[in-house]
């Protein structure tokens, strides 16, 4: 017997939203001559480049993007490993370390990368990360639940 429930949906709305996350613009740094976007492909130079000014990537973040990219699989992942539950909860567990360690490479991105910049972050993309925690622990708890649950039925039989 296998019941897989509100769980899924948690780990899709974690898989949502760092897939957000993992694509939009996270913050704008001002220096005194370029202004930069930041996401997590890097930091392009904003606007358009008129009188031979520079444009494009200024500095490459692959492995952020990586780090991200798995942010959004391994909720995704998990939720097809609803007949292997201890896979899928530690999984999960993995997933919410990941998502902490993405916050994490963000910030420090953001304040160290380019030297006398100041840092305008988009707060409600910050705070993605750790919807996605919160998500994915509710997520564990249910799969518990359904853990515990199943081990009961067992025991009847």
């Amino acid at each position: 017997m296998v019941i897989q429930r509100i769980q899924s949906l948690l780990l899709l709305l974690s898989a949502v939203v760092m897939g957000v996350f993992c694509f939009a613009e996270l913050a704008q740094l001002s220096t005194p001559d370029f202004t930069f976007g930041f996401d997590c492909m890097g930091f392009t130079y904003e606007g358009e480049a008129t009188d031979g000014a520079p444009s494009g990537i200024y500095i490459n973040t692959w492995y952020f993007f990586v780090l991200s990219l798995l942010c959004v699989l391994m909720p995704l992942v998990a939720i097809f490993l609803f007949r292997n539950l201890r896979l899928q909860k530690q999984l999960t567990v993995f997933s919410m370390l990941f998502d902490m360690a993405a916050f994490c490479v963000a910030l420090l991105l953001g304040y160290t990368a380019i030297a006398d910049g100041s840092v305008s972050w988009n707060y409600t993309l910050m705070c993605a990360p750790w919807l996605s925690v919160l998500s994915l622990w509710l997520a564990w708890r249910y799969i518990n639940r359904d853990q515990r649950l199943l081990a009961s039925v067992d025991r009847i039989r």
